[in-house]
C-alpha cells in the first residue's frame, strides 16, 4: 500500500507543476493534467485488480491519460492541424454557405454573407 502512496504523491506533483506551468500551450497542460489523473486512476486500478501491480497500472494509466488529455488540449485550443479536422476559423463553415466564418460577416445565417 505505500507504494500507491508514493505513485499517487508523484502524479499529485505532476498535476501541480502542470497547473503552474504558463510557457506551455493548451495542448501540453491538457497531456500533462491527463496523464496525473491516468497516473493515479491505473495506480488504483492497478492496485485493486489482478496482481495488485499498482506501478504497472501507474504507467499505463499515464500513457492512456496523457494521450487522451492532448488530444483533448489540441482540440480546444484549435491548434491541431490534422487532414480532415476542421478546427480553425478559416476551415470552419458553420452556415454552409461556401464562405470561411472567419470571413463570414454572419457566420450563422446561410443566406447573408
Amino acid at each position: 500500500m505505500t507504494q500507491f502512496y508514493k505513485v499517487s504523491l508523484v502524479a499529485l506533483a505532476g498535476l501541480g507543476l502542470a497547473a503552474c506551468a504558463t510557457q506551455t500551450g493548451q495542448t501540453e497542460r491538457s497531456a500533462a493534467t491527463g496523464a496525473a489523473i491516468g497516473a493515479v486512476a491505473g495506480a488504483v486500478i492497478g492496485n485493486n485488480v489482478g496482481d495488485g501491480d499498482a506501478q504497472t497500472g501507474a504507467v499505463i494509466g499515464a500513457v492512456l491519460g496523457g494521450a487522451a488529455g492532448a488530444a483533448k488540449g489540441c482540440n480546444d485550443a484549435e491548434d491541431c492541424d490534422l487532414p480532415g479536422v476542421k478546427d480553425q476559423a478559416y476551415e470552419k463553415d458553420a452556415d454552409k454557405d461556401g464562405y470561411a466564418d472567419a470571413v463570414d460577416r454572419y457566420p450563422t445565417d446561410p443566406n447573408r454573407w
